[in-house]
């Protein structure tokens, strides 16, 4: 009997954030060495169906780094990186194009397997996410930054009840195709949506003013705090992009921007259906 009062309490708890959140666009990027060419775990997208069933929006964006890398290994290729980004050459463009590919036909097909409706693009395809070259020394090669964001095919989807499934490729004026920064992607779409979220899974728990302390998790945290943390580089190294992408989708006018712990069971469920919470939001 306890047991059973306590599952009601946890419906009664998310009863109000569901109704809140109903028909909102929900942007989720999942990516780094948790997405491999097996897809994403289904726990993760367990949450993502939930979500879809109660009304909700969610578009997923993904990465595959390491896939990406072994795959690179494979042609005779070593990985090389400047400043956490991949440089790019024409073959290495792609070698990410069949990567990504792959793992983004594996979550499609899982989603479609559990029961919802999902369609997998590039950002590439229809113009989606254009790009111009990446200003940097030394030079990168083929990666992009993100200059514009054609929501169509987007809003369409979702608009029918199927769940977008985006990989991080653009195209520049040039023709070319571009290697993108999935967090980057995944948070100029939030901003172009105007979403209502824009969430990061990651392998952190969230932000913390002592990253050895879990005991120092920010709960919720403004925008201008970030900056000033990344300032004094109390978040380095790895997150710097990350939370930089959630400053953007903060202040581009997402209400709010999250990083969780992609490794918590349900991490996605805790976060937006509970008072608590348990990751970072960041707020304007």
């Amino acid at each position: 009997m306890k047991e059973a009062i306590k599952k009601s309490e946890v419906l009664i708890e998310a009863l109000p954030y569901i109704r809140k959140f109903f028909e909102k666009t929900i942007v989720i990027k999942y990516g780094g060495a948790a997405v491999e060419e097996k897809g994403i775990e289904k726990g993760i997208l367990e949450d993502i169906i939930f979500m879809n069933y109660a009304g909700m929006r969610p578009i997923i964006v993904h990465g595959g780094g390491p896939y990406i890398s072994r795959m690179m290994k494979k042609a005779g290729i070593e990985p090389k990186f400047i400043q956490g980004r991949r440089v790019t050459d024409a073959q290495t463009v792609h070698i990410i194009d069949r990567a990504l590919g792959t793992i983004n036909k594996k979550i499609v097909n899982t989603l479609k397997s559990m029961g919802t409706k999902a369609f997998g693009m590039s950002g590439k395809e229809n113009g989606m996410i254009k790009v111009r070259k990446m200003k940097c020394v030394p030079d990168l090669g083929f990666v992009g930054e993100v200059t514009s964001v054609d929501t169509t095919v987007v809003k369409r989807l979702i608009k029918d009840n199927i769940i977008p499934v985006i990989y991080p490729l653009g195209i520049g004026r040039d023709g070319h195709t571009y290697n993108v920064n999935a967090d980057d992607v995944a948070s100029s779409l939030a901003m172009a949506l105007k979403a209502e979220k824009f969430v990061l899974l990651t392998n952190v728990n969230g932000i913390m003013k002592d990253r050895n302390d879990p005991k120092t998790l920010f709960n919720t945290i403004k925008a201008s705090e970030v900056e000033r943390f990344i300032d004094k580089k109390i978040i380095d190294a790895g997150m710097i992009p990350k939370a930089r992408a959630c400053i953007n989708a903060a202040k581009g006018g997402v209400k709010k921007a999250h990083i969780l712990n992609a490794s918590v069971p349900h991490a996605l469920l805790l976060e937006i259906f509970t008072d608590e919470g348990i990751g970072t939001e960041i707020v304007k």
